[in-house]
């Protein structure tokens, strides 16, 4: 019997549908995670955009050309928004939501709209390893509700999973890169353990450990102090952003202003001198102004980006945003070509200042990532090898770099 678990969406998804394969492994599946001819699919679903949520619906009708008598089984948020589009579709066989997916491989068997409301962190098997790295969920949900977003209302409230199973995770995992994964790792708590308590015992292990999308407000003197002296955690720190305007941060609901965001930039580089900051910018909020919109354009100047994801504002039914009057299509197309120049200038400028320099590098199945996060090309390099490289030049998304030493 062959199993397709199909993801849709955000990293947490795809760590979540890799466990989920793991688990039809034990039950004894064939398991892939590309579509085609399948006995079983298993879709998991996206509601970010509406445009993910389209996406999801489709994704059924797409399954079924390969194989129209096998049950197609979905799960995740779109679902948990409106399980009924997609009960309503055929083939689909059960339904379930965003939460409690750990349950979905109990209910292979049933049929309808399962849905449970999740109020401690739910195990899930030991993610499947398809790439090189590793992925570890420690946490879950989210307690911020930024106006413009519908994922607290289908993940539900924040919630860890125990250091000591992520410590076990960790140790037994094999990888050479582990990153934690989580809806808001900021908010990571198991009793007095915080996320800061958290790196500090992983800096036990024989591992580089990369953290997920972080908020502003955990990046105190504190926590840049333990990442430093866990020894292993990478300098590289995603801190979203959202706007480089104080106004439209408020009307977002983000608990911080444009001057507290970039305090934070220049407390990372303190304590990580070469640290690559990302982040990500919603254009064309409903309350962006041209000036609010500028202030975003010197924010990135600023804060010295090394990559930023942008995207134009997606109206959330059921969101506090969605009550605003959005703005033009044209007005967020043309900021939103603004923005990508400015994000590619100040990309550039972060990787020139490594050339000629020495990184470590995790390589993959094609180039590999260094400390920073900076993506590297060399010849001869071997999938899975952790090396040592000097960089010549820029090249594509990255550098080109040739090889000084393997180290393991």
């Amino acid at each position: 019997m062959k199993a397709c678990v199909f993801t849709l969406g955000c990293k947490m998804n795809e760590v979540e549908s890799a466990s989920l394969m793991r688990g039809l492994e034990a039950r004894g599946y064939e398991v892939t995670d590309e579509l085609g001819y399948a006995d079983l699919y298993l879709l998991n679903t996206c509601a970010v955009t509406a445009e993910a949520e389209k996406k999801s619906r489709q994704a059924v009708a797409r399954m079924r050309k390969f194989n129209p008598q096998a049950p197609v089984i979905v799960c995740g948020c779109a679902s948990e928004r409106d399980g009924g589009a997609f009960a309503r579709r055929e083939g689909v066989t059960l339904v379930t939501g965003a939460q409690n997916k750990g349950r979905v491989l109990d209910l292979l068997e049933k049929r309808g709209i399962f849905r449970e409301t999740e109020t401690a962190f739910c195990a899930l098997p030991a993610p499947k390893r398809t790439k090189t790295r590793a992925f570890l969920r420690i946490q879950d949900g989210c307690n911020r509700f930024c106006s413009y977003c519908i994922i607290p209302y289908l993940r539900g409230r924040t919630r860890s999973g125990s250091a000591e199973s992520i410590l076990r995770e960790a140790a037994q995992c094999g990888a050479k890169e582990i990153v934690l994964t989580g809806i808001d790792i900021s908010s990571y708590r198991d009793g007095d353990c915080d996320l800061s308590g958290l790196l500090r015992k992983l800096g036990e292990l024989p591992v580089r450990i990369r953290l997920g999308s972080l908020e502003a407000g955990v990046v105190t003197d504190g926590f840049l102090l333990a990442a430093r002296e866990a020894g292993n955690v990478m300098p590289h720190f995603h801190l979203s952003m959202q706007s480089g305007s104080t106004a439209v941060l408020r009307a977002m609901n983000r608990k911080y202003t444009r001057e507290e965001y970039l305090g934070c930039c220049g407390r990372v580089r303190k304590y990580f001198p070469d640290a690559a900051i990302t982040t990500d910018i919603i254009v064309g909020f409903p309350a962006e102004t041209e000036e609010d919109f500028e202030s975003s354009l010197s924010a990135v100047r600023e804060a010295g980006f090394a990559r930023v994801h942008c995207f134009p504002f997606s109206s959330r039914p059921g969101t506090a945003a969605a009550k605003l009057q959005d703005l033009p299509a044209a007005v967020k197309r043309e900021r939103m070509g603004r923005m990508a120049e400015e994000a590619k200038r100040a990309e550039s400028a972060y990787i020139s200042r490594f050339i000629g320099r020495e990184l470590t590098v995790l390589f993959e199945e094609e180039g590999g990532y260094s400390e920073n996060y900076i993506r590297v090309y060399a010849e001869g390099a071997r999938e899975g090898a952790l090396c040592r490289v000097r960089v010549t030049q820029p090249e594509r998304d990255g550098v080109r770099a040739e090889i000084l030493e393997v180290l393991s």
